[in-house]
């Protein structure tokens, strides 16, 4: 058996910083649990000039990627550089290598998975990306293994801790969106182009890697319905609260037999359910299994060492196997690649749930029953109805709240309502989870 196991870093950035010092300061704690000493032999990056929060032995770095992955004596590549390329091609050259790899690319594996799952199994090699969904939160192995006696039944999952930092202060303290936004980048939690965030697309690349493990299928992410939080204000912030929900950017699957539901938006969600209370920069997954139940996981959903965190549990797993002389012994998707078929989502449309919506309206008789008969043409029921005092523009906001409605009759009705003269701007719809979750 192997004694030692040797690593090669492709990216030196935040993540790749706390790996590195966890592959320092817990080199015993390491060994004891692979029984082999894991070694960092080499780190590529383009800078390795910048000062680190660790400082690598200068023979351990260098700007030629392929001294990492040509290197014989090298046994797992981590990829941390993120993009889609060159980190595609490195991996595949990886792995085509007969080496084994570990990345936290989300954007990747969310939209090029199956190749790189394909390659990994034609080459024998094991490919790891715990840390590509839920930070330090092991989401991705409790689908691939604890749960495989389980048909997945429906998984609700924050999954951005930006999105859920902003939507906590604007509730808790009443900041505007574009306030809060810009304290997200002073803190660290938003990029400066923050777009992937506020806009749903990091939540739906990892929902895209969720639903491929949950259900053993291909994913085209293009497929999944995606909607931001930019539109969120604090009207409606307080209007969930006088309701008894909360806002939060949700991941949502859920399994209807004949298909999957898969779409990423803002949701009120009860003030009693756990989702609800997960706050600040913080993730977590609520799993229904058919065997299983409910689970319900919770964590840093980023950050140096989190991340790194997640990053050493499949980088101990793989160096386990290499000491055993085994691999792939758990299918990157819990299913072999030659058994993986295409996922059939519904169409989202089709989709149904209850509904807020906010009207801006004039302040006269009759409109009240103007948008309720519209509503009710369309087969749209109300259980609420919220009319607050005028408006210094001499509008008054009517919010209602529906029963289950479907999303293509309610885009049908909102349409012709927001033709009306008596509506004096686009109506805000939020959906509302209670009865699914």
């Amino acid at each position: 058996m192997r004694d030692v196991i040797s690593i090669g870093m492709i990216g030196f950035g935040t993540v790749g910083s706390g790996v590195v010092k966890l592959l320092e300061e817990e080199k015993d704690l390491f060994e004891r649990r692979v029984g082999a000493k894991l070694v960092l032999k080499k780190i590529a990056d383009l800078d390795i000039t910048t000062p680190r929060v660790v400082t690598p032995a200068p023979e351990k770095l260098t700007t030629n990627v392929m001294e990492v992955i040509a290197d014989p004596d090298i046994d797992i590549v981590v990829e941390l550089m993120g993009g889609y390329e060159p980190a595609h091609s490195f991996l595949l050259k990886a792995m085509k290598a007969k080496k084994h790899v570990v990345t936290a690319n989300k954007a990747l594996i969310a939209t090029r998975g199956s190749d790189l799952f394909q390659v990994a199994e034609e080459n024998g090699v094991d490919i790891g990306f715990e840390a590509s969904v839920g930070g330090t939160i092991p989401i991705i192995k409790t689908l691939k293994e604890s749960l495989v006696a389980n048909r997945i039944q429906s998984i609700f999952g924050i999954m951005n801790g930006t999105a859920n930092f902003i939507l906590t202060k604007m509730t808790d303290g009443g900041e505007a969106f574009e306030v809060v936004l810009k304290e997200a980048q002073r803190l660290g939690f938003a990029e400066a182009d923050p777009t992937f965030d506020i806009e749903g697309i990091d939540t739906a690349h990892k929902l895209a890697i969720v639903l491929s493990l949950a259900y053993g299928k291909n994913v085209n992410f293009d497929d999944i319905h995606v909607e931001g939080i930019t539109g969120i204000t604090g009207q409606d912030i307080a209007f969930a609260k006088d309701l008894g929900y909360r806002i939060k950017l949700l991941a949502i699957a859920i399994d209807r037999g004949d298909a999957v539901e898969a779409r990423v938006h803002p949701t009120m969600i009860p003030f009693g359910h756990l989702l609800a209370n997960v706050n600040a920069n913080f993730n977590a997954f609520h799993v229904v299994g058919s065997a299983s139940g409910s689970i319900f996981l919770y964590g840093q959903g980023a950050g140096m060492m989190p991340t790194a965190s997640a990053v050493m549990s499949d980088v101990v797993d793989i160096a386990r196997n290499i000491r055993e002389g085994i691999s792939s012994r758990v299918p990157a998707r819990s299913i072999r690649e030659a058994d993986i078929v295409d996922i059939n989502l519904r169409p989202f449309e089709e989709i149904r749930s209850n509904y807020y919506f906010r009207f801006s309206a004039v302040d006269r008789p009759g409109v009240l029953s103007k948008i309720s008969g519209i509503l009710g043409e369309k087969n749209i029921s109300i259980s609420t109805v919220i009319q607050k005092g005028r408006t210094r523009q001499g509008a008054v906001p009517i919010v209602m709240t529906t029963y289950k409605a479907r999303e293509r009759d309610v885009r049908a009705a909102l349409e012709v309502i927001d033709r009306l003269d008596i509506v004096l701007d686009k109506t805000v719809l939020i959906r509302v989870e209670d009865d699914d979750l």
